[in-house]
């Protein structure tokens, strides 16, 4: 296992977002990264329409965390490009036992991601062939699953909005254990 022993506490911040209650350390074979206590992440950050193939939280749980932490403050501090953090993280994933399809998935997902993030967008076009044959590939696993999902999505969505109108959450009411 990739990361130092213990297992992973968090407490829950929202209804997305969590933070970790001690450092979630990882020792790779030439890196170290500590991720602090108190992080504040959102496991995997996966578009709700492919949530059926990846859902947010998985064996790849740590290195998703160690990529958030990666991608704010690994950027910020300069210990990591952005190539370098998406790169980490299917690397992590692999050392944790991510099957090969889904971390490539993954992998792809996230450079993806740094393409329409200005902060993350610098050096895109090295990647840029392997992202879009890893996506050719899937795109016959993952599009057709997604068509028939995003319209389900929109009208669920369209219809808890109206039912909201008549009958609101009452969160002064919500009692949350954490």
């Amino acid at each position: 296992m990739p990361f130092e022993p213990g297992s992973l506490v968090v407490r829950r911040i929202d209804a997305s977002r969590w933070a970790t209650v001690d450092p979630l350390v990882y020792r790779g074979r030439r890196d170290r990264f500590v991720v602090p206590a108190g992080f504040r992440t959102d496991f995997a950050s996966v578009p709700r329409v492919v949530t059926w193939l990846v859902p947010r939280f998985g064996a790849y749980t740590l290195a998703a965390i160690l990529h958030d932490w990666l991608c704010t403050e690994g950027l910020r501090t300069g210990a990591v490009t952005s190539r370098q953090a998406d790169g980490l993280f299917r690397r992590v994933m692999r050392e944790s036992g991510v099957p090969v399809l889904r971390r490539w998935l993954m992998w792809a997902g996230v450079r993806w991601g740094a393409l329409v993030d200005e902060r993350r967008r610098r050096g895109w076009g090295i990647s840029a062939p392997g992202v879009l044959a890893v996506s050719v590939l899937a795109a016959p696993l993952v599009v057709p699953p997604a068509v028939v999902i995003a319209p389900g999505l929109l009208v669920f969505a369209l219809a808890e909005w109206l039912v909201a109108r008549v009958a609101p959450t009452r969160t002064d009411e919500m009692v949350l254990r954490t």
